[in-house]
């Protein structure tokens, strides 16, 4: 009879089984995701006619969304004795609403949709990065994280890989193409459902709030300070979509720029491991202000790139902005939060951002509608800017755990 515990316990060596299995689900489910958003701002604005500034409200709204429940399922996760129930109803939930894109006839359909898809996410998102810390120990969270990002990034190059082909060699329209994506979800599904297994955590004793950070081994002031940072970063941070509408301004057929996002998140894929590897040993401030550097670059760039080319090497570089931060990010939560607010503090974390989100895309959309690409992008370059000063002026000591 297999024990659970025993499963989802790492060796000495190697992550946890459990670790690994979420790291498949991911895949799964990007590679599901990812052979349709390529493709929404090219089916809002050409097939539903919906404006620059609906996208923007689009992707503003369903991020938002997505990380203000990340904080309600966070603080949820905590008080119950396990995690895995609320990571498949979120799962569930993206994997029945994100192929329905393929029936919208209407922008605000296409909103509702994007809406559901996000709830899903803001349900699933700080229960599994908390259970994720849960079975890693301190010295190999980076890597833990690295190899999560780096599955889920790879399931975003497979999918506008395979969207790619069904688009030009099966011949398939947008919504056949978006109909498809409900395959890989369902085997999300099952890889979640039947592959991942959780340990079961006794409740937490109540403890005075004087004591918690003391005996959980949290920092909750440099925590709150970080994130004071991130959320600097995430009012320049905008949706995505608007690299893909700029791609598509400098000349990128609908086709292709499946393709870019594929070099996008291949640059990720390959990267994000190693990368979250380096945070254990050499500090996770370091990477997450080197990426937010690069990130103001390639902002920098995109606010002056006029031909396909320069679009293709942006994205290559964007995607090194991602490896750099994305496991960094998610370790040094872990690192500052205490074992037992872990799923609350991704779930501040996620809010944060999510906060940001809807003022960041919304604004940047009406920039770029009055004032252009240009200056849009820029000062989306100069909160990141920001943010690395406020990063390196909040967080100082060592931020990587030592092992013991």
């Amino acid at each position: 009879m297999n024990d659970p515990a025993a499963d989802a316990r790492p060796s000495q060596h190697r992550l946890s089984p459990t670790v690994i299995w979420l790291g498949v689900v991911s895949l799964l489910t990007d590679a599901s995701s990812e052979m349709i958003y390529p493709l929404l701002p090219q089916f809002l604005r050409g097939v539903l006619g919906a404006s620059t500034g609906f996208i923007g409200i689009v992707e503003g709204v369903a991020e938002t969304t997505a990380s203000m429940l990340k904080l309600a399922s966070g603080r949820l996760s905590d008080a119950l004795p396990r995690r895995k129930p609320l990571t498949i109803a979120g799962y569930g939930l993206s994997s029945v609403a994100r192929p329905l894109v393929a029936l919208a006839t209407a922008p605000w359909m296409v909103l509702a949709i994007r809406f559901c898809d996000r709830v899903g996410k803001g349900v699933r998102g700080s229960p599994r990065d908390a259970l994720v810390a849960q079975v890693t120990p301190p010295h190999r969270r980076g890597a833990a994280y690295g190899y999560h990002r780096a599955m889920d990034n790879s399931g975003a190059m497979i999918g506008p890989l395979v969207g790619f082909a069904l688009l030009e060699y099966a011949h398939l329209d947008f919504r056949h193409l978006f109909a498809w994506a409900a395959l890989p979800a369902a085997l999300a599904m099952a890889a979640l459902v039947f592959g991942v297994k959780e340990p079961p955590r006794d409740p937490a004793p109540s403890l005075p709030k004087a004591t918690v950070g003391e005996v959980d081994g949290g920092d909750p002031r440099r925590l709150a300070t970080y994130l004071v940072a991130v959320g600097v970063f995430t009012l320049g941070n905008s949706s995505d979509a608007f690299l893909i509408v700029r791609a598509g301004e400098a000349g990128v057929a609908p086709a292709w720029i499946l393709l870019l996002w594929m070099l996008h998140n291949g640059v990720k894929a390959l990267l994000s491991r190693g990368f979250g590897v380096l945070s254990d040993r050499w500090g996770r401030r370091r990477l997450i202000g080197i990426g937010w550097a690069v990130y103001a670059l390639t902002y920098l760039g995109f606010a002056r790139a006029t031909t396909a080319w320069q679009v293709w090497a942006l994205f290559g570089l964007y995607g090194l902005y991602y490896s750099l931060v994305e496991g960094s990010e998610r370790a040094l939560v872990a690192d500052l939060a205490g074992a037992r607010r872990r799923g609350t503090a991704f779930g501040w974390f996620h809010a944060i951002t999510g906060l940001g989100a809807l003022p960041a895309s919304v604004g940047f959309g009406a920039i770029y509608k009055v004032w252009g690409a240009g200056v849009a992008f820029s000062v989306g370059a100069a909160f990141a800017a920001l943010a690395c000063v406020l990063l390196a002026a909040t967080t100082g000591g060592r931020l990587t755990p030592r092992r013991t």
